[in-house]
């Protein structure tokens, strides 16, 4: 339990690593690289015996030990963390809550798609955040298998990409502050993972997208290079405003509550209505959408290529761009409800995913430079993992950003060898071919990573997209799916085919033919290849960690591990099904990608549809959708010319013209008719009604005063001599009276 409740160590570990970088870097022999490479060494380590301690936890299942309630799954939270779990726990059937933040239990063993499995109940802690008038927000760590697994993944392909820098960016102008930002970049996606709660969410949110701007715009002085940097931040600003709306509108539908645990479990057990569910999906998809680079919102993500090519494999592989992903995954019930995932055939998430997979697909065959190639390649594959989060294939989509994760760093730094090799030229159709006998190791690591990612069975790309297309339930034979989505299995078998065909024809320009570049290449340095090869490595066998139930003729516990181990149990996750194997369906799925292989091998390498070649010069509807694919759909075309253009253009005459005659036509018309009212009260009122009434008032005093001044002189003499006469006037008087 200990590695559990301080989790918190390894982000930490990566913020100190930042801040040491930052201010003692410079001085370091190695310019502060060591400590990165130290640190998130070290963080990769924890991660390493936090996963293995969760395995072991996991299996505990003492004998006597039953199926129990689904709020075994909750034992484990501090009560002032999340209310509603707490509560959960503490009434559940054979369950004992305990007290305070490390509440430990024996695992429960629970009834779940017709076979018991072992319960991964969340240990969640939590301290004191901040206050809002009678309402405290905590910020704390919610470790189960979800976050676990990304712990794993985040720590090594960084601790990968830290080594492959040290040789890549060699020299560089800004070589500290480089390894500074990957340091707090990879702090920032660990302390996002790890979040117990929404708003915890939205600041590693933001901070992943800040640490991204750095790192793309790390070469600023080159306008392309900070241009790619803003729009990659102002495009993820877009979806984020999804994003703060979505989690206030869920908020409030939770009853005041930022608790990932309290909302998973009002959106699981109906606690919440379904509209405001849908409202709240919706807006956190926009936010996806712009993260992790689906359609409309995707355009950003290839020009991110700008950066240092370690930035593109960190930020494309394991982190930034996988974190909308992590989201959904993580607040799972909320679109499992809101969107209707369970025996639907289409929704908002799924159509998103499948039309991104497909047309990000389409968008690599005309690219000539490799990283734009990768960078649509990981549109594509994004597509994949939210579709099948949209159809109820929520291990497969997290499995596939598992194996996804290694043989696409793998690629990105197999692009960064060749242009190490190539003077820094990214363009394999002008400045590369004929590599294949030069650089031997970044040849066959590209090779085993292009199989991978194009489904080659037994790679481990093809189970992991072997789970994805079961999952759409809709190939005949396939049982246990959570609905029959039939439009995406057909647009996700097309993406996977294109898939196979992109990456041929990568390879056919960057490692066959001459080389067409300048200067002599060679192999990379064993900085560059060491993490190739273990990249490639892990693309090639991590797929047996989530081998079929249906090979029962493996040795027992080797099947469907990565289930076992990662999906939640209870209650804050919905009772979602898992497709069986389809050995048709595998068959299928080989078929297409090694047509894909096929086709592209006969075009490229043996030239066997000649005619084909130049077509779109020739032929006006293949020039016409070429001219579609080379714009990219017009999506920059349309936001950077006609929406930023007429903004800036007519938009901005035209409040110009309102500010200047409208606006400013209705200020000057009333100063004007403030000053003519002011004239007249000032001739009218204050001239001759105030002025006239205090000169009159002063006149009367001046009569009275004059007249007082005839009394008034101050001779003493003058004074007796009234006062005489006064005495005899009264004195006649009483005489007068009497008399």
């Amino acid at each position: 339990m200990w590695f559990f409740t301080h989790v918190w160590i390894i982000p930490a570990l990566m913020a100190l690593s930042f801040l040491l970088i930052l201010f003692f870097g410079k001085k370091m022999p190695k310019k502060g690289a060591e400590i990165g490479i130290v640190f998130v060494g070290a963080a990769f380590v924890l991660a390493l015996l936090t996963g293995g301690n969760w395995i072991a936890w996991s299996n505990d299942n003492p004998e006597g030990h039953g199926p129990a309630a689904e709020g075994a799954a909750l034992a484990n939270v501090d009560p002032s963390c999340s209310s509603v779990a707490a509560e959960a726990a503490a009434v559940g059937e054979g369950v004992e809550h305990v007290e305070g933040k490390t509440a430990a239990s024996e695992p429960a063993a629970e009834e779940k798609g017709g076979h018991e499995e072992v319960a991964t109940r969340p240990v969640v802690s939590c301290v004191n955040w901040f206050e809002n008038g009678d309402q405290t927000i905590s910020i704390g760590t919610l470790v189960d298998g979800q976050s676990v697994l990304l712990l794993i993944v985040v720590t090594l392909i960084s601790l990968l990409v830290h080594v492959f820098s040290t040789d890549y960016v060699h020299g560089d102008r800004r070589y500290t502050h480089y390894f500074a930002f990957l340091s707090l970049f990879t702090a920032s996606m660990l302390f996002f993972v790890l979040s117990e709660n929404t708003l915890q969410m939205i600041v590693g949110w933001e901070l992943v997208g800040v640490c991204s701007f750095a790192l793309i715009g790390h070469w600023w002085e080159e306008k392309p290079n900070s241009d790619a940097a803003l729009k990659a931040f102002l495009t993820n600003r877009v979806g984020d405003i999804g994003l703060l709306v979505g989690v206030i509108v869920l908020y409030f539908a939770a009853g005041k509550s930022f608790s990932i645990l309290d909302l998973n479990i009002l959106a699981n057990e109906g606690g919440i209505s379904h509209n405001l569910l849908l409202i709240g999906s919706l807006c956190l998809i926009t936010a996806v959408m712009s993260k992790s680079g689906q359609f409309i919102l995707h355009t950003w993500l290839p020009d991110a290529m700008a950066g240092p090519t370690p930035v593109s494999a960190l930020i494309h592989a394991a982190t930034m761009v996988v974190a909308g992903v992590y989201m959904v995954a993580r607040l799972y019930p909320v679109f499992f409800e809101g969107l209707s995932i369970s025996g639907s055939s289409v929704n908002a998430l799924s159509m998103i995913g499948a039309i991104t997979a497909l047309f990000g697909a389409m968008l690599a065959f005309v690219q000539k430079d490799i990283k734009k190639v990768l960078a649509y390649s990981t549109v594509s594959q994004l597509g994949f993992m939210v579709t099948a989060l949209g159809v109820g294939a929520w291990t497969a989509a997290l499995f596939h950003l598992f194996t996804h994760a290694f043989f696409k760093a793998c690629l990105f730094l197999g692009a960064g060898s060749l242009s190490h090799a190539c003077h820094h030229s990214f363009n394999m159709v002008d400045d590369m071919g004929g590599l294949r006998k030069i650089m031997p190791k970044t040849f066959w690591t590209y090779l085993v990573a292009t199989a991978a990612l194009a489904g080659v069975f037994p790679l481990s790309g093809f189970w992991s997209k072997d789970e994805i297309l079961a999952g759409t339930g809709s190939f005949p034979g396939t049982e246990g799916a959570n609905g029959e989505y039939h439009v995406m299995l057909i647009m996700l078998l097309l993406a996977a085919f294109c898939t196979a065909a992109y990456m041929t024809r990568t390879i056919w320009y960057a490692f066959y033919g001459e080389y067409r570049g300048h200067g002599t290449p060679h192999e990379s340095g064993p900085r560059i290849t060491t993490p190739l090869i273990i990249l490639a490595s892990l693309g090639a066998i991590a797929g047996i960690v989530n081998l079929p139930a249906a090979f029962d003729f493996l040795p027992e516990g080797t099947q469907t591990r990565f289930e076992h181990y990662v999906e939640p149990v209870g209650l804050y996750f919905p009772a979602i099904t898992h497709a069986g194997f389809n050995p048709v369906l595998a068959l299928v799925s080989v078929a297409v990608g090694l047509a894909g292989i096929g086709l592209a091998y006969l075009y490229f390498f043996k030239n066997a549809f000649a005619g084909l070649h130049g077509l779109a010069e020739r032929n006006k509807v293949a020039a016409f959708f070429k001219n579609i694919l080379v714009n990219k759909y017009y999506f920059d075309w349309l936001y950077t010319t006609v929406i930023v253009g007429f903004v800036k253009g007519p938009l901005a005459r035209a409040a110009n013209w309102f500010s200047a005659n409208v606006i400013d036509g209705l200020v000057n018309l009333v100063g004007k008719t403030a000053v003519g009212s002011g004239n007249w009260v000032y001739k009218n009122v204050d001239q001759k009604v105030v002025d006239g009434a205090v000169n009159g008032a002063g006149s009367s005093a001046s009569g009275v005063g004059a007249m007082l001044r005839l009394t008034q002189t101050g001779r003493i003499q003058q004074y007796a001599a009234l006062f005489f006469a006064a005495v005899a006037i009264l004195a006649g008087v009483f005489v007068v009276v009497i008399g």
